[in-house]
């Protein structure tokens, strides 16, 4: 951690533990941003893990912060549901699409299991050559000795080039999928960005036009286009589900494969124990995963009154589960704030959610971050970290938008 940072962090410190707890907001933007989050969410886990918050630029909410309450909320969709949205306000005021992620049952297990055979086992294994092969590619492309921008050189790449697959996307044309879900996050602010997304709408549609008159395949499009609870799917609802399996197989595993660079460079004992022992790999997945959670929160909405660990929640109140403080829960996980690529119970961890709308992508994720470390660990002793990360301004992603980093040589 530079100078800078740290200055920044021991400011925030001082700034949690002074603040009136009725006045604290994890929602602020500027702090995961400035990867000064942290010891609001300490304090809060500690002194009030159900806490409300009165005044945001959300409106009012509350924020679930410890590692087991989330998982109670999350497994209880017939209280806390998900069909008013999932996120506490990013983008949602200015582009509502109905999407499953933000259903309830029954539709969104039928409209879930049409996707859910592509990340099978078997189609798992079947893949796993191809993302073999390319991130290989990937991987010999990069310069040695020149400073170059990983996030965009090997996250990105490798991530749009799987999404592409999946979709059956033109490959020449895959980056579009990742500046499309980049503007779908960032919220449709002005005529541009709606512009973008009718782009990606009438895209997607010449696409599923073409899908639905074909016999049925095995990418995605052709899976919602023949599936019988989302062939019927109006044009919103089509671009909603579209958009949400973007951004679930995008930006998630583009930012823990920037995080976990940046996290073996910040705790390089980790990344001597990793070249001693490259099986640590497996292990080492999921802690990233857990380290980086490259979402940070999903939101419910309070179907009723209920007394939640001595908490009033009322009907119609916002119920933020912040994965990324329960996966810094010093009551559920050994040495949170420590990032140790051999734990024992690497998996234990909140970042691809719990319960019904646990990510059906996770194994997914996990592979392609396995793969591209075991290939990493192939060409190059050390990849290092050339300058600070650049954070996007937003409480929702963890994305890592640069990372300058450096090959000394290959092996």
């Amino acid at each position: 951690m530079a100078d800078g940072d740290f200055s920044l962090l021991e400011a925030a410190r001082a700034e949690a533990w002074s603040t009136s707890l009725d006045e604290i907001d994890v929602s602020l933007a500027e702090r995961f941003r400035d990867d000064t989050i942290w010891p609001f969410f300490e304090r809060l886990r500690q002194e009030d893990p159900v806490h409300f918050t009165a005044h945001s630029r959300f409106g009012p909410y509350w924020s679930i912060t410890r590692y087991h309450d989330i998982m109670q909320v999350d497994s209880n969709a017939s209280v806390f549901s998900s069909a008013s949205g999932t996120g506490i306000g990013d983008g949602e005021a200015t582009f509502p699409l109905p999407m499953f992620i933000a259903m309830d049952p029954p539709t969104h297990d039928a409209q879930r299991k049409v996707v859910s055979p592509i990340v099978a086992p078997g189609a798992l294994a079947s893949m796993e050559p191809l993302i073999r092969a390319r991130a290989g590619r990937i991987l010999d492309d990069l310069p040695i000795g020149e400073t170059f921008d990983w996030v965009d050189r090997v996250s990105i790449e490798l991530t749009t080039q799987m999404l592409a697959t999946l979709f059956d996307f033109p490959f020449e044309e895959r980056r579009k999928l990742t500046h499309w879900s980049d503007v779908a996050l960032t919220g449709l602010h002005d005529e541009g960005a709606r512009q973008e997304m009718r782009e990606c709408a009438a895209t997607f549609r010449r696409l599923w036009d073409a899908r639905a008159n074909a016999a049925p395949a095995g990418d995605l499009i052709s899976m919602l286009a023949h599936g019988e609870a989302t062939r019927d799917m109006p044009p919103e609802e089509f671009l909603g589900n579209i958009i949400l399996l973007m951004v679930g197989g995008n930006d998630t595993t583009r930012n823990s494969i920037s995080g976990g660079l940046l996290a073996l460079n910040q705790h390089p004992e980790q990344y001597e124990k990793l070249r001693a022992d490259p099986a640590l790999v497996a292990s080492m997945v999921p802690e990233i995963i857990r380290w980086q959670t490259p979402v940070a929160h999903m939101r419910r909405t309070a179907l009723s009154d209920i007394e939640f660990q001595g908490k009033s929640i009322r009907k119609g109140q916002k119920v933020v589960m912040w994965y990324v403080s329960g996966n810094r829960d010093e009551t559920a996980i050994d040495r949170p704030e420590r990032f140790i690529i051999d734990r024992e119970r690497p998996r234990q961890h909140l970042s691809f959610g719990f319960g019904i709308h646990r990510c059906v992508g996770n194994r997914l994720a996990e592979m392609q971050l396995r793969v591209v470390w075991e290939e990493i660990l192939a060409r190059f002793p050390v990849i290092e970290v050339a300058g600070e990360p650049v954070r996007a301004k937003s409480c929702l992603v963890r994305e890592i938008s640069r990372l300058p980093a450096r090959i000394p040589y290959r092996l």
